[in-house]
């Protein structure tokens, strides 16, 4: 039964997402209480572990497999809860998915890839940033996200609480709200991600630039100003002159912000020439990017 949820899930059928987590969310829940204890962090964990898994669900290898990938995500998050500093919370927060108020039904009644997604596009901009970067890419740890905001782990960690609660309600209004097809705006997005990295493959970046940035765009590395979209051309240049290939990996939008997450492909002779990828976070103005925030995408085996 799970393996063939675990399978259905895998190519994005929701319902049967739902079903597994519903199979599985006990012993996701025993782990967080084994390692931190029978207190509201061990929910918030599980919680933060059935948003994790749902956006990274296509990545599981083995159908076999999912129960053992669903506590392996409640571990690292109990891990990487237990390293950073607590925070002392103004308020608790209202949990997205209770384990006491029916979770399983929730989820199997309505929590879809596109509902959730617009919800989330009711969340307040900074929020929304990082609730977006935590549960739809792979730059989702704390310290990653913190790097690429340019705001401490401290607020990443509150806003993503307040985005849970905030997303609660959400949720439920939006249950009944028409909508549009999230998905549709993805596949959108996405050309236009890799119509951008194509061009910076031909060495036709520039004349490119103007369709996707304002004429003032600002440009950010790891939370620094690094100028205008010439700072983006010159590194396009660099890489592709040192035989540098680049590849999108995906794309995620919510409202107006954006998310690209590309490869670099480094030549055989210098396989250590550039980390493994790049984060574009970009902030939108009348469909265009007013502001990108960039940041390197590094390894981090023991985070999630």
């Amino acid at each position: 039964m799970t393996i063939d949820l675990a399978e259905a899930a895998r190519r994005g059928d929701d319902d049967a997402f739902a079903l597994l987590i519903g199979e599985h969310l006990a012993g996701m829940r025993a782990v967080a209480i084994a390692m931190l204890g029978p207190v509201g962090e061990a929910d918030d964990v599980v919680q933060d572990a059935v948003l994790t898994a749902l956006g990274k669900m296509a990545t599981l290898r083995d159908p076999a497999a999912a129960g053992p990938w669903l506590r392996a995500i409640v571990r690292n998050n109990c891990r990487m809860l237990r390293r950073s500093p607590r925070a002392v919370p103004v308020a608790d927060p209202e949990p997205l998915l209770a384990a006491e108020s029916g979770a399983d039904e929730i989820l199997h009644r309505a929590v879809t890839r596109d509902w959730v997604r617009h919800a989330l596009a009711a969340l307040p901009g900074p929020t929304r940033e990082v609730t977006v970067l935590r549960y739809f890419t792979e730059h989702s740890s704390y310290t990653a996200i913190a790097e690429v905001c340019a705001v401490p782990v401290s607020t990443v960690r509150s806003r993503l609480r307040d985005g849970r609660s905030a997303l609660r309600h959400a949720l439920r209004e939006a249950a009944s709200a028409a909508y549009a097809d999230a998905r549709a705006a993805d596949v959108s997005a996405r050309r236009d991600a890799e119509a951008t990295v194509a061009a910076g493959e031909r060495g036709d970046f520039a004349r490119h630039v103007t369709d996707v940035f304002q004429p003032d765009a600002e440009i950010l590395m790891s939370g620094r100003p690094v100028g205008d979209v010439r700072s983006i051309l010159g590194m396009m240049e660099y890489t592709h002159h040192a035989g540098v290939g680049k590849r999108v990996r995906d794309v995620v939008v919510s409202g107006d912000v954006m998310v690209w997450e590309t490869d670099f492909l480094n030549p055989r002779h210098d396989p250590a020439h550039c980390p493994p990828g790049l984060v574009w976070l970009h902030d939108i103005v009348e469909g265009r990017t007013r502001r990108l925030r960039l940041a390197y995408r590094r390894l981090q085996p023991a985070e999630m």
